[in-house]
């Protein structure tokens, strides 16, 4: 129990160049995980983000698969789920966030809340994760904190109470934070700012000598600033948060490390422990004897050279031991898992043993799905792992025939660690799918890692479909869907049935018409 109440588990969530990267770097950083942080800036920069560790990641300075980092620091552990923030890689953003147990959402103070960050936080609300917010970027020019506050309430509908509070001096440059709980001042030195840890000074907000760094005229502005928070503001209500109805607000610039220190003393102090994992049969407690867990991610070739594929578990309960053998719940089958590893992204080493809230990397040998629920003892079934309708769509034009067996083994691995969907159409077999994707830009991440990692060239033609829905409810809608001409039928790599169009109108013609028809934009 007490191994399990020091485990920290937890994704960050933003909109992309909000800096989420550059966050997780210093994170790390400060969890003494890293001696130099490296920064995504451009396909130039000279250190490329650990987190980032595929070289398509590396060139575009982007993240496009999500990163698992652990580490140890202050007497917890971190379990740290690095996501894409880049839209066409959503749906490795949303799998992630179905194997931790809180969320830190960083919001750039220049722009608010955006698109990509409403979505995001949608996706934390539907699993009632606790989220706490930072507002990055504080030392450029933005939005008026008290201003970008009432916005997140507003449009995420949620209570904001902020646990510091940013201060800036005569020169309106930002120079440290107020930290509520402590009541304490902290200015950040920013000589060694940046790549490595720097140093703090703290005061008592009645020292003379905070009024003599700062300037009293800035001193007065904080003061007054924090009589209205304090007036108007929401209370915290740490039972609130915990229930996601209550973000709490800390300021800072990921890149000049000002206000890092404190987001990762809050997410030891007051973000939870492992919580217990929703099932569709039986239930497991974090601290219940009996092994389980479950995969939230399956990633191929972390080792182009070996082939591997690796497949992510999230423990969920008991004590995961290095050889022992599990049950896989979709088909009853026992595995023995030999060889498994923690990692600090691709870097990878052996862990002999994992508790609720960790990570491990599991050698697949290609009995494991996405959302798989392993477990020893009485049956459990935790839920699955849900994928979204995609919305572009091609089909692949091979240049050499002579690679179509590498072809057709890297679209099924692909598929199978969720970074591409393959549909098959009726009667002609699998030898043709048509891919879909939920962003452009899965396409052209598909296309590199075809050659990089399968030794396969492959030109891609648009297909004349804008949208795909699961199909279910009673036969006779299927059936009136195969009757008629307009419609493509086609199954998934899991032998369901989805209907492809070429817009939302056919599709809401035939739920309003087919008799008992029910179609899904999220898999069943």
């Amino acid at each position: 129990m007490l191994e399990v109440e020091r485990r920290r588990t937890f994704a960050i969530i933003s909109h992309p160049d909000a800096g989420k990267t550059t966050l997780t770097e210093k994170l790390l950083l400060y969890g003494g995980a890293l001696h130099v942080a490296g920064a995504v800036k451009s396909r130039k920069a000279a250190r490329h983000a650990v987190s980032d560790w595929m070289a398509l990641e590396k060139e575009k300075g982007i993240s496009i698969t999500s990163s698992v980092l652990q580490f140890d620091h202050d007497g917890r552990r971190f379990n740290l789920l690095d996501t894409p923030g880049h839209a066409d890689f959503s749906e490795d953003t949303y799998r992630p966030l179905s194997a931790v147990d809180s969320a830190v959402m960083l919001v750039d103070v220049a722009k608010g809340v955006e698109p990509r960050t409403l979505k995001l936080f949608e996706v934390c609300r539907l699993r009632k994760l606790p989220v706490m917010t930072f507002v990055n970027k504080m030392d450029r020019p933005g939005l008026d904190p008290l201003d970008l506050m009432d916005q997140v309430g507003t449009k995420l509908n949620i209570r904001t109470t902020a646990l510091n509070w940013p201060v800036r001096d005569d020169s309106h440059t930002f120079v440290g934070v107020f930290d509520r709980r402590s009541n304490r001042v902290v200015l950040f030195e920013r000589e060694m700012a940046g790549t490595v840890v720097a140093s703090e000074r703290t005061f008592s907000i009645d020292d003379p000598a905070l009024a003599a760094a700062i300037g009293a005229k800035s001193l007065a502005n904080v003061r007054e600033e924090l009589s209205l928070l304090d007036a108007a503001g929401d209370a915290w209500d740490y039972d609130a948060y915990l229930r996601g109805e209550v973000t709490p607000f800390f300021f800072g610039s990921a890149m000049t490390n000002a206000g890092v220190p404190l987001l990762l003393d809050a997410l030891g102090g007051i973000a939870p422990p492992p919580t217990t994992t929703p099932a569709t049969e039986g239930a497991r407690l974090p601290t219940d004897p009996a092994f389980s867990g479950f995969i939230f991610k399956i990633q191929a070739n972390m080792n182009p050279r070996h082939r591997d594929r690796i497949a992510f578990l999230r423990v969920a309960s008991g004590r995961f031991e290095r050889g022992m053998e599990v049950i896989i719940s979709r088909t009853g089958k026992t595995l023995r898992l030999n060889k498994p590893h923690t990692f600090m992204a691709d870097e990878r080493s052996i862990v002999d043993e994992a508790l609720p809230g960790d990570i491990v990397g599991l050698y697949d040998p290609g009995e494991l799905r996405l959302g798989d629920t392993l477990y020893n003892g009485s049956p459990v079934t935790f839920r699955s792992i849900p994928r979204f309708a995609p919305e572009h769509f091609a089909r692949v034009k091979l240049r050499d025939p002579t690679r179509r067996k590498h072809l057709q083994e890297g679209l099924q691995q692909l598929s199978q660690e969720g970074a591409i969907q393959l549909f098959y159409q009726e009667g002609l077999g699998k030898a043709d799918p048509y891919l879909g994707a939920v962003g452009q830009l899965q396409f052209e991440v598909l296309k590199y890692r075809l050659e990089a990692e399968y030794g396969t060239r492959a030109e891609l033609e648009g297909a004349p479909f804008t949208a795909a829905r699961w199909i279910g409810g009673a036969p006779e809608g299927l059936a009136w869907l195969r009757s008629r001409g307009d419609y493509l039928l086609v199954s998934d790599r899991h032998d369901q049935p989805v209907v492809l169009a070429s817009s939302i109108w056919p599709l809401n013609y035939a739920s309003s018409t087919a008799p008992g028809l029910e179609l899904y934009d999220v898999s069943p």
